[in-house]
């Protein structure tokens, strides 16, 4: 993996594109789920006018696996050199860092999120209050111990010795440990909710349950939190664009915040619908 890593990532993209066509073709992978959910999702649109949005996401998941390879075997100013993502208005998230004891940012499965390593790098060298040291990646561990630690150091390379990913089920413990450093939480949160759930609404026209877990823990400690799009625009080249959630949490209800998470996250996901995870069995 290491070698392939190595290669130009316009090369690697010829072996994602082989994946997602024995994916796709051969495998079926996950058809049946991707069919339905898009079905559920997109009820105005006839069976026909799915077919290219399925297309396209097996395609952008081939790119998800190139990419994931390449960044595996890149350090910063590789990462620079291919400009693969820039922040369109970091000056959001600078503002928050300022004003905040921290920051939550709530990401989710759209665009790379295994690419967010070069978060760091991704404002374009423009001056910002924060380093990789401020940064913490809030992640769900996977049950294979040896693919855990495969994907944590893929996810890590660029930046050796990086103390900042931090295992879901003990967010509340380091954030309490870091309450005197200003940290940058950045979590996934669109996932299914198998703790702690709550009724977000119809969010993509299915009743839909979410999760506080980190905006509770926002909440308690008076934290910034700010929603996070990765957008695709093309291949090689994704715009990360922040929109500020609420300045303290803890002047506003948990659940109201992750509503409102989920009210940008749909929006996202209709103006580019093959950029989301749908093979995800998010609906259960």
């Amino acid at each position: 993996m290491r070698l392939l890593s190595k290669l130009p990532l316009k090369w690697l993209y010829g072996i994602g594109g082989a994946f997602a066509w024995f994916a796709q073709k051969v495998m079926h992978y996950r058809e049946r789920v991707i069919m339905v959910n898009l079905a559920r999702c997109f009820p105005e649109k006839k069976y026909w006018e799915l077919d290219p949005i399925a297309d396209a996401y097996y395609k952008h998941l081939g790119d998800i696996v190139a990419e994931a390879i390449w960044f595996g075997g890149s350090d910063y100013e590789r990462i620079k050199k291919q400009k693969i993502c820039r922040m369109t208005n970091p000056e959001v998230l600078n503002e928050a860092f300022n004003s905040s004891p921290s920051v939550v940012i709530l990401n989710s499965h759209c665009g790379n999120w295994e690419i967010l390593g070069g978060f760091c790098v991704y404002n374009e060298g423009q001056p910002a209050p924060y380093t990789v040291d401020n940064l913490c990646v809030v992640y769900k561990k996977l049950s294979n111990e040896v693919m855990d630690e495969v994907f944590k150091q893929n996810r890590t390379y660029c930046v050796p010795g990086f103390k900042g990913l931090v295992e879901a089920s003990s967010f509340l413990r380091t954030a309490l440990k870091n309450k005197d450093e200003k940290k940058i939480y950045i979590s996934n949160s669109d996932q299914y909710p198998y703790v702690g759930r709550f009724f977000v609404g119809d969010f993509l026209n299915q009743p839909t349950y979410g999760m506080t877990g980190v905006v509770g823990v926002a909440h308690k400690m008076k934290m910034s939190v700010l929603a996070m799009k990765m957008v695709h625009k093309e291949r090689g080249s994704y715009e990360l664009t922040f929109v500020n959630l609420c300045n303290d949490a803890s002047q506003h209800d948990p659940e109201d915040i992750v509503k409102m998470y989920y009210a940008e996250l749909e929006k996202e996901i209709n103006e580019t619908p093959h950029n989301w995870l749908w093979s995800h069995k998010r609906w259960k």
